[in-house]
């Protein structure tokens, strides 16, 4: 599996809502940019209780599903953006049911692997919110799956739009990023499937915890 990176998106901690402030509006890079343990650099996570860290460096929402969201919502200048959903990634071509927990992947010359769905939040329906009525996005990403996913860093190294992301090992082949978001996020996983999350080894271990808790 190889896909062209079609740009590199990063951000900055901004006013948002009120005090609140966010990073989720990024913007294209130019030129070469490193790929650090924490994500690119620099590339900013305003809450960073629940954004960013080492099992959330670098975010892939599928360029595809904008088309999806233009039927939804209209077609927002908003949508033209490569990193509208506070994606670090512009592909085409790939979405959440071709990729898998502990999918391992090179960027550049960095090594990336797929760590975790993306669990949607209000900051979402907020963002577009100004140009639409977006209330329930959220309930639609759970409904459709269109989550997105993150990658750890595996290894440091420098990337720059136009460069290939490719697969170069797939990770728990049984547990596409789409089955583990409909399982955790959605809430439909099976005692047996939770158990299998509970354990599985690439898997954010925050999720690993989540699918433990719900085993009760």
């Amino acid at each position: 599996m190889k896909h062209t990176v079609t740009a590199i998106c990063t951000g900055t901690a901004r006013p948002f809502n009120g005090a609140e402030t966010s990073a989720i509006a990024k913007r294209p890079r130019e030129g070469v940019v490193q790929i650090l343990e924490e994500g690119f650099a620099p590339d900013e996570q305003a809450d960073r209780r629940v954004h960013g860290g080492p099992e959330m460096a670098v975010h892939l929402y599928p360029l595809d599903h904008h088309a999806y969201w233009r039927e939804q919502l209209g077609d927002l200048e908003l949508l033209d953006q490569p990193g509208a959903f506070g994606s670090n990634l512009a592909v085409e071509g790939i979405s959440e049911h071709d990729v898998h927990i502990g999918d391992r992947f090179r960027f550049g010359d960095a090594l990336l692997e797929i760590s975790q769905p993306r669990q949607p939040c209000w900051k979402i329906e907020h963002r577009f919110g100004a140009e639409t009525d977006s209330k329930g996005m959220v309930a639609r990403i759970i409904k459709t799956g269109r989550c997105g996913w993150y990658f750890r860093v595996l290894e440091i190294g420098n990337a720059q739009a136009g460069d290939v992301l490719e697969r170069l090992e797939t990770g728990h082949e049984k547990w596409s990023v789409a089955r583990t978001f409909s399982a955790l996020v959605a809430g439909k996983a099976s005692r047996e499937e939770l158990e299998e999350l509970a354990s599985l080894g690439r898997l954010a271990p925050k999720l690993r915890t989540k699918a433990t808790e719900k085993l009760g």
